[in-house]
């Protein structure tokens, strides 16, 4: 069954079971394509319901982190990692640091950072095992909590979308919809608020609520009561697959743009968003802060550096919508093509000229002078 799912997700690399039963550890760590570089990619930790559901999001996330590199310009191929477990009860610093050894194992062809249920924390431990982590603590020469970043590059994503759909310059007045107040909901919602943005949001944790309603004075409704909000944009930042066949006609908005990854259940569901006249930002696109930030952290870390390179998520976003419009496809297939054709122009390029893994891997030799 598992090699009939790594074939229906996509031409993956390499897909790595790990496992440990002192520790606890189960993880699978997935490489989609190193064609642009190493594979970057967070580690998610959930309580799956099963293996083959922790299989699935794996080789899904993973392919959206290479388009998602490719899209945002950056020398980076797709990889993502899971851990099978509870963030809130399984974590030890021996689990994370196995995790780290086969992580090490792979030798740079993946490298990882926080996720969903992960922290800076985490990570810290990860490093003591491997060099190949980002997302590390400041005081270890890393950017610590990349989830501001791609919190700032979905407000940036946002405005791009509010000025195609609405034509205004200004989020002032703009009515939102956040589902979901994690680090990146959370950020978002503050970002949003700060522009002048009415936000009606949502968590699963009644705490997270009350302190966003408390903080930032947002109007909160409970978690299945947020996609009929009447608002202009729903901006997903919870777990994916929320436009499906049971929620796309719940929606009340003109347009999708949030931080969540994989926010189509189906490529069907895209193009009924067009049918529908709602603007899609592919979530891709528009949540590439984080992975921005530590590329720039893999370079010599400026926050300067990592804001400039954030705020490309207007341009690049406006790209896809003018390819989408140019070619009458929807969005998503706008931004593959646009990941797909970088891809394989590099590809191309590197078939033909020399020196390519110097090139290529030198980053990684400065994160490992980094943890020396």
């Amino acid at each position: 069954m598992s090699f009939e799912l790594i074939s229906k997700y996509g031409e993956h690399e390499q897909v790595v079971y790990c496992r440990d039963e002192r520790c606890g550890l189960k993880a699978i760590i997935a490489i989609h394509n190193t064609t642009l570089g190493p594979a970057l990619g967070g580690t998610r930790m959930w309580n799956y319901a099963s293996d083959e559901e922790a299989l699935i999001d794996v080789l899904r996330l993973s392919k959206g982190m290479t388009y998602k590199a490719a899209a945002a310009g950056l020398n980076l191929g797709g990889g993502k990692a899971v851990i099978i477990g509870d963030p809130k009860k399984q974590k030890t610093e021996s689990l994370f640091r196995t995790f780290g050894a086969f992580v090490n194992s792979l030798k740079g062809k993946y490298v990882t950072a926080e996720d969903v249920g992960t922290s800076v924390r985490d990570m810290e431990y990860v490093y003591m095992e491997t060099p190949y982590v980002t997302g590390i603590p400041v005081a270890l020469g890393g950017s610590g909590d990349p989830s501001p970043y791609t919190a700032h590059g979905v407000l940036m994503g946002i405005k791009a979308t509010v000025k195609k759909k609405l034509g205004a310059d200004s989020l002032s007045g703009v009515r939102f919809s956040v589902q979901g107040l994690g680090n990146v909901g959370r950020n978002l919602t503050k970002y949003l608020t700060q522009e002048g943005a009415e936000v009606v949001a949502t968590d699963i944790d009644p705490e997270v609520c009350k302190r966003a309603s408390e903080e930032f004075g947002v109007q909160i409704v409970a978690p299945d009561q947020i996609l009929q909000q009447e608002v202009d944009v729903f901006a997903p930042c919870a777990l994916g697959a929320v436009v499906n066949d049971q929620t796309i006609d719940q929606l009340n908005c003109k347009a999708v743009a949030g931080g969540a990854n994989n926010v189509l259940s189906e490529e069907k569901h895209g193009r009924a968003l067009m049918e529908l006249g709602i603007l899609y930002a592919p979530d891709y696109v528009i949540n590439a802060g984080g992975l921005m930030n530590v590329f720039v952290e893999l370079e010599g870390y400026t926050e300067q550096r990592a804001v400039e390179k954030t705020n490309k998520v207007y341009d690049n976003l406006m790209t896809v919508f003018d390819i989408a419009e140019s070619k009458g496809v929807p969005t998503f297939e706008a931004a593959n093509l646009l990941a797909e054709q970088r891809i394989a122009e590099i590809a191309h390029l590197r078939s033909r000229a020399h020196g390519r893994e110097a090139r290529q891997y030198s980053t990684l030799d400065q994160m490992t002078k980094r943890h020396d």
